[in-house]
């Protein structure tokens, strides 16, 4: 007889453990978890992939650029059309405003590396001075591109593109100027500064470039 009441007790607890199973039942109603996959929110995120859509527009544009990139002769016309700055200047004073025209280049944020310079008549002070080591020590310095560079613009034909292109038509013989100007234009990626007479410079510029 003790027994019958013990086995309620056991119904009981038993039911009390099933209470508890269904609570974790209950639990698993807590798959509003699904709720957290409102972390699908984050599947908004999938319109994110209609955001690419957009850039997949740019890339259509990006393409276009990059037909022009296989017409790379498009490119180099570009890079043929440097700006062109003029600053007046005798012939005895177009190296010091070459040098002025440095300085500005550098104070306004320019690589020493991003400057040639190039004379028309006597070579500038470094110039001379670093070909006095001889040739090979002088254009290795060309080759290593860190700093600006002076030349004769009779050998300009031998100096690589810079950004910028600095001319002192600080005398020579009369064809100097006129071979020297196109060379340098040819040799300047985003801009070309002549120090020199105006008249001589644009005859030159308008008919040669």
């Amino acid at each position: 007889m003790p027994l019958i009441p013990e086995e309620p007790q056991i119904h009981e607890s038993a039911q009390g453990p099933r209470a508890t199973p269904a609570s974790g039942r209950t639990a698993p109603t807590p798959r509003p978890v699904p709720g957290p996959r409102p972390a699908a929110p984050s599947r908004p995120g999938r319109p994110g992939p209609l955001r690419p859509t957009p850039p997949a527009q740019r890339t259509p544009r990006d393409a276009a650029p990059a037909k022009p990139g296989p017409s790379g002769p498009a490119a180099p016309a570009a890079a043929a059309s440097p700006q062109i700055q003029l600053i007046p200047a005798s012939a005895e004073g177009a190296l010091d405003a070459a040098e002025e025209a440095v300085d500005l280049l550098l104070d306004s944020g320019r690589v020493p590396g991003d400057v040639l310079v190039l004379t028309t008549g006597a070579q500038h002070p470094w110039a001379e001075h670093e070909l006095s080591f001889g040739e090979a020590s002088y254009w290795a310095q060309h080759d290593a591109g860190d700093d600006v560079f002076y030349a004769d613009a009779a050998v300009a034909s031998r100096a690589a593109t810079r950004p910028v292109v600095v001319v002192a038509v600080n005398g020579g013989p009369a064809s100097a100027a006129a071979t020297a100007l196109p060379l340098a234009h040819s040799r300047a990626g985003a801009l070309l500064i002549v120090c020199g007479d105006p008249q001589q410079i644009n005859s030159v510029l308008g008919a040669g470039v």
